[in-house]
């Protein structure tokens, strides 16, 4: 287990290290000319000069990377033009906008996003996982019919519309909840978690459909293999089955598919927090675009990528836990 664990590790290393590599060609090299990015279009000669040398744009690419990867290991200095500032490892860079760290403005941002995934998250999986399972404990029968229209039909829904459904009936017609906000856990843990059960709500319906067709599936699978046979041969209950042998073929599929959206949903639930108004990661990456902020983008795709790997890891390590054999491959 400590050979497996060491080169999953290792792995997720080298992947992170490919990956600021791919980040820092695609925003800072291939652009052309940041400095001009950064100053706007009428930017003087001597300005762009001066913002140049602030940047350190005038070093060979390979030192700006190095510099790059410095902040992220072990912290680095930046020129604010009247001075200069220290930025803490892992320092991803100064919004040119702003002039603000990029690590603390995602750090500030972190909670609200986390507290987006990690509340659907758990709806999703729940909900995907139980349909799924009901699914196939009831093929062939109308329940598995309804269950069958109602998952495509999910997958087919764009987030914006189930979130604009719900904020429709819940809050403007029937007025049972509140219109969608954040407030910190902190502050209030019960506004904190009426001003999100929208938003959860509405992620949760749209990816637990992919989880409800990849459980049914996976189960039948299972279902069908001859040891499930020669259980129902010798009187086991259907129930104790589905339970503990057709569930646990379910596992290994579940378990891919939900580290990578687990990841991915840090930096890719810019609808539904543009839609509901949750200050996070996704609407502060839409905003970095906009004004062109490259190193809040690469923060921000960075940390996003982080997570990816990281869940991804922790994949790997439930896979081993549930099975022995993948130590050995």
């Amino acid at each position: 287990m400590t050979g497996f664990l060491i080169r999953r590790l290792g792995g997720a290393v080298l992947v992170l290290f490919a990956l600021t590599a791919i980040l820092y060609g695609i925003f800072y090299v291939a652009p052309g000319n940041v400095a001009q990015l950064v100053c706007g279009p009428r930017c003087s000669p001597a300005q762009l000069a001066q913002v140049t040398g602030q940047l350190r744009l005038d070093d060979p690419l390979y030192v700006q990377y190095g510099h790059f990867l410095q902040g992220i290991v072990a912290g680095r200095d930046f020129s604010t033009g009247t001075g200069v500032e220290h930025c803490s490892a892992p320092c991803l860079g100064v919004s040119y906008q702003s002039d603000q760290q990029v690590t603390q403005l995602i750090l500030a941002k972190l909670p609200v996003t986390g507290s987006l995934v990690i509340g659907a998250f758990a709806g999703w999986l729940l909900l995907g996982v139980g349909t799924g399972v009901l699914s196939a404990w009831r093929r062939g029968r109308l329940t598995e019919r309804v269950l069958t229209w109602l998952t495509l039909a999910g997958s087919a829904t764009p987030v914006f519309v189930i979130g604009l459904l719900l904020i429709i009936v819940f809050c403007s017609a029937l007025q049972w909840l509140p219109a969608p906000s954040y407030v910190p856990f902190a502050e209030d843990p019960e506004q904190w978690a009426w001003g999100l059960l929208l938003p959860w709500v509405s992620l949760a319906l749209i990816e637990s459909a992919k989880y409800a067709r990849l459980t049914r599936s996976a189960m039948l699978e299972t279902l069908a293999e001859d040891h499930v046979r020669t259980f129902r041969a010798y009187g086991v209950g259907e129930r104790a089955i589905i339970g503990r042998h057709a569930l646990r073929g379910a596992v290994a599929p579940v378990i891919a598919l939900s580290a990578l959206d687990f990841g991915t949903m840090f930096g890719g639930a810019v609808l539904t927090e543009s839609l509901f108004g949750i200050p996070g990661i996704g609407r502060e990456l839409v905003n970095a675009v906009k004004l062109v902020d490259l190193p809040v983008v690469v923060g921000m795709v960075l940390v996003t990528g982080f997570f990816v790997v990281l869940a991804n890891a922790v994949a790997d390590l439930l896979y081993a836990l549930a099975d022995r054999r993948v130590v050995l491959s």
